[in-house]
């Protein structure tokens, strides 16, 4: 009985293959066998039928590889093969033909191909299937050919197990993964060790036919172009059956992966370059996070910014304590009653009348009102050109006035951003929607061994990390607001610290600065839903608002009345993100667009020069550069007199010098990388100036307290920190998106986020002491009268 019912699937066999051959017209197909090369010619006349018929175990995925080859490179009478199964018909031609750039045309003898596997038998019994190979040519003459069917062994791919396979254009390979019970996403990574051939890895769905040649494998799933290293991350919900296949194509030449096309295809170099196509890769299918990850990645997230809360508070409860001890001990102090009968420190003194710039004064001083020799003194003319200036000479007009003017700063970049984050989010939707529909992942440049996905979104982790410069952009506003509610309220008590002491207080700049920090983290959020070529100044413009903000605060403190207004300040921006988006667009090739972008470059540092110097009285236009050709030629080349202002000239020459190296740099080298190359100029001049003001603080003998002496020390070590993971490069958009994967790694956070979040992380922070320097730098000089505090 046992012998009978092992016997009965051959029998079954042999019967079906019987009755197929008698019953087709001229022979019927002549019986194959797995394994054995069959040889043999056709013609118009005369063509060849093969049947090879096996059975399937239950549960068992059969797979079955059909390999050809004929020597014939007849383009006009090419061998025919035509593949019939259950279900479907695959047929392809030899010499197979591929199309590449520029129409060129590769041919290849040698094919295989692997035939779309039978659906797994059912638990009751074998199944018998049967295959039939057609081998025809329309020639008027005996053409020679090759076939060999075989069974593949290892065509289901194993969870963390490594398979090393070889595959060429013409003979690609794919395989079958199912997703183990406890496993809901894998990610699949192949790696080379050859950079070329260029090659695809494509994951689709369990449908016939498979597309796997050059010219249709991008019809159907998801795909990526592959030089050494690829990787797809692959989430058990998109494929109701759960399981999928992985496909890898070799692609006929290499220029879709950054490599060159060759320079002949006729002949032997057609033939040589076609035996060159060959690739051996490794695939590995490992299991990816699981959805704890998630939660834990947002846990930290948001509490490592919470606790810059927290500490915050702490701060700001130790300071409300020793503000309560001071006015205690005030009021117990025996001069208590005489400083209280003659006014404190709450009224100004009335014999120097009302403070220049207080809320009393209601006009605003211009060169019109004088016009008589006493009050030619306060002719802001004369004041600004005095060898030696102190803030009050800088700080005489309205304090209502000004503050209103700094405020435009705050109102105009909030209008900025609504109006720019708006089109921005709308088209990056638009991009995470097109790499979903199409399945193509070369329009993205993540980091593909590191991203990890969600809903709609490719790379979760990306995203998340931006939510430190929100957080920390909100703290630092609510910061600002507190300052600003105790300085009003010390101004509605007339308390004569805050009217002629220290710096004056306006706010309009930080309340900016605190929104492009917020800002800067929606729009690299907005990036990163799909970073590429296209959409880069996304991640960059709100960086160089940043800087430039931050450079105007520094300025504005020691010169509150003349610091530029919002309107032109917001428009040099403009005008940079402008040079920025020309630059990625022309910046690579165009010698002439850095010849003019240098010219402006340069001008543009001697004019703001010019003005920096002269206190904003060399007028801005035209004639400017005539000007000051002329004072340049009478004080340097007729008179060679020592400059007026030593400290201004010097930071001025060391920042030109800065600039022009910059301009050169660019001029010769023509980085690829524009937009970083402008905020490099910005962080540069920006740090340049910074250092500036600190050493001439330090050599006016003013003291840096220690909250803002460890803000800055904060500020250089988490800027440290954080430039070392800028400049682990995850990606490149500068590259093909097979170069950039090169450069892909693994997280090193969490097993979540990748080195360029951390970046995020660190750059966020950094930031938010950046603007604490700033915020508290001058805090020293709170007690000193202005006419005391000098102006650098």
């Amino acid at each position: 009985m046992a012998g009978g019912a092992a016997a009965a699937p051959g029998a079954l066999l042999c019967a079906l293959l019987w009755a197929v051959t008698a019953a087709a017209p001229g022979g019927g197909p002549a019986p194959g066998a797995f394994g054995r090369v069959y040889r043999g010619a056709v013609n118009i006349s005369a063509e060849r039928l093969y049947a090879f018929a096996y059975s399937s175990e239950p549960g068992q995925v059969d797979a079955v590889r059909v390999y050809v080859n004929s020597s014939s490179e007849n383009l006009q009478y090419p061998v025919l093969f035509v593949v019939r199964q259950q279900k479907g018909v695959l047929s392809w031609q030899v010499p197979l033909i591929f199309r590449g750039l520029y129409q060129r045309t590769y041919n290849y003898q040698e094919v295989s191909r692997t035939l779309c596997p039978s659906e797994p038998a059912p638990e009751k019994g074998p199944s018998n299937q049967i295959i039939f190979v057609d081998v025809a040519s329309m020639a008027p003459f005996n053409i020679a050919y090759e076939l060999l069917v075989t069974r593949l062994e290892n065509f289901q791919l194993e969870t963390n197990k490594p398979f090393n396979f070889t595959a060429s254009p013409s003979q690609p390979q794919y395989f079958l993964y199912k997703f183990p019970e406890d496993v809901d996403s894998v990610i699949i990574k192949v790696v080379s060790d050859a950079v070329y051939p260029c090659s695809v890895v494509s994951v689709q769905d369990i449908v016939c036919p498979v597309y796997d040649l050059d010219h249709n494998v991008e019809f159907n799933g998801v795909y990526q172009s592959m030089t050494k290293k690829a990787a797809i991350t692959v989430q058990r919900k998109d494929f109701p059956g759960e399981q999928f296949f992985v496909v890898f194509v070799i692609k006929p030449e290499d220029y879709a992966c950054g490599g060159s096309v060759p320079s002949s295809i006729h002949g032997n170099v057609n033939r040589t370059w076609n035996l060159q196509r060959t690739k051996n890769l490794q695939v590995t299918i490992v299991p990816s996070i699981k959805k704890s990850v998630y939660i834990q990645a947002m846990f930290f997230s948001f509490l490592s910014f919470l606790s810059f809360y927290l500490g915050s508070l702490v701060v700001a409860f130790v300071h409300y304590i020793r503000v309560r001890r001071k006015a205690s001990a005030e009021r117990l102090s025996p001069e208590n009653d005489e400083s209280s009968s003659s006014g404190g420190r709450q009224l100004s003194s009335p014999e120097h009348g009302p403070p220049a710039g207080s809320d009393t004064d209601s006009s605003v001083e211009e060169e019109s009102d004088f016009d008589t020799m006493p009050e030619i003194e306060s002719d802001k003319n004369v004041i600004r050109t005095k060898v030696f200036l102190y803030l009050s000479d800088l700080s005489r007009k309205d304090r209502r006035i000004v503050s209103k003017k700094y405020k435009i700063y705050f109102w105009n970049i909030i209008t900025i951003a609504v109006f720019y984050a708006l089109p921005v989010i709308q088209l990056v939707i638009t991009y995470q929607t097109v790499v979903n529909v199409t399945g193509n992942q070369d329009i993205c440049y993540y980091n593909f061994l590191c991203a990890h996905p969600l809903g709609v979104l490719s790379a979760f982790n990306n995203i998340l990390s931006n939510v430190g410069h929100m957080l920390l952009g909100l703290l630092f506003l609510l910061i600002v607001l507190r300052r600003n509610i105790l300085h009003r309220r010390a101004m509605e008590m007339k308390d004569v610290y805050t009217l002629d002491y220290g710096i004056p207080k306006h706010f309009g700049l930080f309340y900016a600065m605190g929104i492009a920090l917020m800002m800067e983290g929606v729009l690299s959020a907005c990036y990163h839903v799909c970073p590429n070529y296209s959409n880069f100044q996304f991640d960059t413009s709100f960086m160089y608002m940043i800087a430039g903000l931050c450079m105007l605060k520094l300025y504005q403190t020691r010169h509150p009345d003349i610091n530029a207004s919002a309107y032109s300040a917001y428009a040099s921006f403009a005008v940079v993100i402008c040079l920025a988006v020309l630059g990625v667009v022309f910046g690579k090739n165009d010698l002439w667009f850095w010849v003019i972008f240098s010219l402006i470059h340069i001008l543009a540092s001697l004019a703001l020069s010019t003005q920096i110097y002269y206190m904003g009285r060399f007028k801005m236009d035209l004639g400017i550069f005539r000007r000051a050709a002329m004072v340049l030629y009478t004080d340097c080349i007729q008179q060679c007199s020592r400059p007026m202002y030593m400290d201004r000239m010097v930071l001025l020459i060391v920042g030109n010098l800065v600039n022009w190296s910059f301009a050169i740099f660019g001029l010769v080298y023509r980085p690829r990388d524009f937009a970083s190359y402008i905020l490099g100029i910005f962080i540069c001049n920006l740090l340049l100036y910074l250092a500036f003001y600190i050493i001439m603080k330090i050599r006016s003998s003013e003291k840096l307290l220690p909250i803002p002496l460890f803000c800055i020390v904060a500020t250089a070590v988490v800027w440290a920190a954080a430039l070392y993971f800028f400049f682990q490069t995850l990606s490149s958009w500068e590259e093909t998106p097979a170069e950039s994967r090169e450069k892909n790694r693994s997280c090193i956070l969490l097993g979540f986020f990748d080195d360029h979040d951390v970046w995020h992380f660190l750059s966020a922070a950094a930031l938010f002491f950046s603007f604490l320097v700033l915020l508290t730098l001058d805090d020293d000089l709170d007690t000193v009268r202005r006419d005391k505090i000098p102006v650098f």
